[in-house]
């Protein structure tokens, strides 16, 4: 099990991604630490906290309490996030990009931020963040979604670059639309069968989070199914 004594602390947890994220990495040995704005019984093997995302001070007090409790941090998976279609002439004060913004743009920055102190004493980490295939491009509605992604994607190899002679690395998988209850729902006439699973995009994490993945680091990669 490539993941076998690691700490992997993952934002959003109990939303559909991040329950396969958790899934996969108690599958491959690891210990959880289940961060999220909202909380359920975390599964045998993990911790879950309720934290605030937006709030540096919150996350950074948490990433503390996970690295008492487990004793240390070996990896960070920034999943918290959400999409809203949105043109600018529909939205009269621009709330959208702003929200768009602070829920997948913020959060990655904040729960970076926070646990890298601990990465960096340990001379060693992991952080994955999370972008998106429709992100590479703008289309209409996809203003504040494909924007807020691509700060993920540029954050992702900034950060990699700045970390990269201290161990660290920092990656980020693409995925195009995910095969989600919701997702059906809202595109019930889709191809669901070309659709990625997050039990993959989870698997896909995995590998670089592991001892075997260490010389990539800024890299951002597709996770697409059949589309």
């Amino acid at each position: 099990m490539e993941l076998t004594g690691k700490v992997v602390v993952i934002t959003g947890a109990f939303g559909q991604l991040g329950r396969a994220m958790t899934q996969e990495a108690l599958h491959q040995g690891a210990q959880c630490a289940l961060l999220d704005v909202v909380t359920r019984e975390a599964p045998a093997g993990a911790v879950a906290w309720q934290v605030d995302l937006s709030s540096l001070p919150d996350v950074a007090r948490v990433m503390n309490e996970v690295a008492i409790r487990f004793g240390r941090i070996d990896a960070l998976v920034n999943i918290a996030g959400g999409f809203r279609w949105q043109t600018v002439a529909s939205s009269d004060a621009l709330q959208e990009w702003q929200q768009q913004f602070a829920i997948n743009l913020m959060t990655c920055v904040n729960a970076s931020k926070a646990v890298l102190p601990h990465l960096q004493r340990a001379g060693t980490g992991r952080i994955v963040n999370i972008g998106a295939m429709g992100a590479l491009k703008g289309a209409n509605g996809m203003g504040p979604y494909a924007a807020s992604k691509s700060g993920v994607m540029r954050f992702t190899e900034s950060l990699a670059d700045e970390v990269k002679l201290q161990g660290i690395t920092v990656n980020a998988v693409l995925p195009s639309t995910i095969d989600t209850p919701q997702n059906r729902a809202d595109m019930p006439d889709a191809d669901h069968s070309r659709w990625v699973k997050g039990e993959d995009i989870a698997k896909t994490i995995a590998f670089l989070l592991s001892d075997a993945a260490g010389a990539i680091t800024g890299a951002l990669l597709p996770v697409t199914g059949k589309t």
